[in-house]
């Protein structure tokens, strides 16, 4: 893959605006995928006991930067 701050990192940390764990998912990191999109989920619904106000731009914030700073192993 790519290097940070490389135009598939771009991409991918733009794609994780729409929906968090999108852009891990473009980088091919299918576990880190699941767990962001498990955890925005996981989110949503306790916006009803009012946890979810915290986490929700936590964790959007956090799959955004994930993306962004990504490098690769190989």
């Amino acid at each position: 893959m790519a290097d940070q701050g490389s135009g598939g990192n771009v991409i991918a940390a733009l794609c994780n605006i729409f929906f968090p764990g999108l852009g891990q998912l473009v980088q091919g990191r299918i576990l880190a995928a699941i767990f962001f999109a498990l955890a925005i989920i996981i989110s949503y619904a306790l916006i009803y006991v009012l946890v979810g106000f915290v986490l929700v731009p936590i964790i959007y914030l956090w799959s955004i930067i994930d993306a962004a700073r990504f490098k690769s192993r190989s």
